[in-house]
């Protein structure tokens, strides 16, 4: 992390900025170990508050925000009608290039904190299973609304079982 603080510090330097203490270290850990992020993220601080202040707070990206949207959308209902307005959301990220892979890691990821103990490692295994599939295949969004409907089947089971 800390040649991506060194590029961000540089960055503010070269365009004038200042900088509190520990902010750059702070867009780095929010970036993930990608500097094109750090660059993007600290772009967006600077947009949205300069003078930049300690306690300022790093939005996560726009495509971030919406597969966290997607993910509490799918938790809310599980029917054929809601996998049809995830689907419309799952091309929408593909068609602004945000890889697949990518959009299945983060999905599951914002399950994984919406669930119970009792099913993380079931979705996870289908997760895989599906991330697997769609590498060796054509078409990315099958194999993603697979996992979503994959993970409706299984999350409906849960609830009634438990709730009845």
């Amino acid at each position: 992390m800390v040649p991506i603080v060194k590029v961000v510090e540089f960055i503010g330097k070269k365009e004038g900025l200042q900088l509190p203490p520990g902010f750059a270290a702070r867009i780095a850990e929010k970036s993930g170990r990608s500097l094109r992020r750090a660059i993007l993220s600290f772009e967006t601080c600077r947009v949205q508050q300069y003078p930049f202040t300690n306690n300022q707070v790093i939005p996560p990206m726009d495509w971030e925000e919406y597969i966290f949207e997607i993910a509490s959308d799918i938790m809310k209902e599980q029917s054929p009608k809601r996998l049809f307005q995830v689907r419309g959301k799952l091309y929408e990220l593909l068609v602004n290039c945000i890889p697949p892979e990518i959009i299945l890691k983060r999905l599951l990821y914002e399950l994984l904190k919406k669930l119970d103990f009792e099913l993380k490692h079931e979705v996870c295994h289908w997760a895989a299973y599906y991330e697997h599939r769609m590498r060796l295949g054509q078409k990315a969004i099958f194999h993603i609304e697979a996992f979503v409907a994959k993970f409706m089947s299984i999350y409906k089971g849960f609830l009634i079982a438990t709730f009845g």
